[in-house]
């Protein structure tokens, strides 16, 4: 798990030239806002219906749950562990107006309850998703939806659909 300490000597190194768009962060991926374009993407690319629950993890500013529950009428769970970004969530939730729809929770995801989902959205390094991927596939039911944005870090599983209509890939698999 990164410190802010650690982290911020971290950004500077970081690929893409996006250093400027990572903040500090206590855990082990900085938030990136992902393109309005490429969370459309990813929610289509998991055929999101108002019958799914979708699940972010690593949730940032909350904009892929809510834009789940504004276009695509599913319910919603963020987990970041930043306190500043659960405020912005519920916040951009409240001016959305699908806060009945959606809920922001505070914790590290490696420790979150994802059983639920019937959708998980990611945009996480490798490294990351690589340690996500038993607890993935262990606790989600067969047909939850995966998808990644820039990042396949689930080694030997092979994604079943790639996007690359945008800068970077957008991932989806099955459980």
């Amino acid at each position: 798990m990164f410190t802010r300490r650690r982290f911020a000597g971290l950004t500077a190194s970081l690929p893409f030239g996006l250093s400027g768009q990572y903040e500090e962060s206590r855990g082990e991926t900085p938030w990136v806002p992902s393109p309005d374009e490429v969370i459309e993407t990813m929610l289509r690319m998991a055929k999101v219906t108002r019958r799914d629950t979708v699940l972010d993890l690593g949730c940032g500013d909350g904009r892929v749950v809510v834009m789940a529950a504004r276009k695509f009428g599913a319910r919603g769970i963020g987990i970041d562990i930043e306190p500043e970004r659960i405020r912005e969530s519920r916040q951009a939730a409240r001016v959305a107006g699908v806060s009945r729809r959606v809920r922001f929770i505070e914790q590290d995801f490696h420790h979150a309850n994802i059983s639920g989902a019937s959708v998980v959205t990611m945009y996480l390094f490798t490294g990351v998703m690589a340690k996500l991927k038993p607890k993935l596939r262990a606790e989600l039911k067969p047909g939850t939806r995966l998808v990644a944005y820039q990042f396949n870090g689930m080694g030997d599983w092979a994604p079943d659909q790639v996007d690359r209509s945008h800068k970077y890939p957008v991932f989806l698999w099955t459980v």
